[in-house]
């Protein structure tokens, strides 16, 4: 009986170690560049926005100024929400902005305490910034 486990197993495929580090290769290149892609993506957005400050002016309106930046070209809508003291929405107000300062005045069913922006979104960009 032998013990060697080339003469009782056979010795392995020469094709067998390339096949896998190609197939690590190519997985890798291709995990890469997804991870590439995602962040050039996520770190280019086509809108994004600031509130700037909000006043409420009487008991059923407050305004609000947005500062928008806008890529070329692109349609964009954003969202505003009026709190109450009881941190409940009493006002929303969804617009197309233009590029630079947007000024805008928000109808409430009650006299609002604070502006929450909702934020600012572009068509193939659905996460709001």
């Amino acid at each position: 009986m032998t013990t060697d486990l080339t003469d009782r197993y056979g010795a392995p495929s020469r094709l067998r170690r390339p096949a896998w580090i190609t197939l690590a290769v190519v997985l890798a290149v291709v995990g890469l560049g997804w991870l590439a892609w995602t962040v050039w993506f996520h770190t280019n957005p086509a809108v994004t926005s600031e509130l700037v400050t909000y006043e409420v002016t009487s008991d059923h309106e407050v305004a609000a100024r947005l500062d928008v930046r806008l890529g070329d070209g692109v349609q964009a809508s954003c969202r505003l929400r009026a709190l109450a003291v009881d941190k409940t929405a009493v006002g929303e107000l969804a617009f197309s902005p233009v590029a630079g300062a947007n000024e805008v005045v928000i109808r409430t069913e009650r006299r609002a305490t604070s502006v929450e922006k909702l934020g600012c979104t572009a068509p193939g960009q659905s996460r709001p910034r």
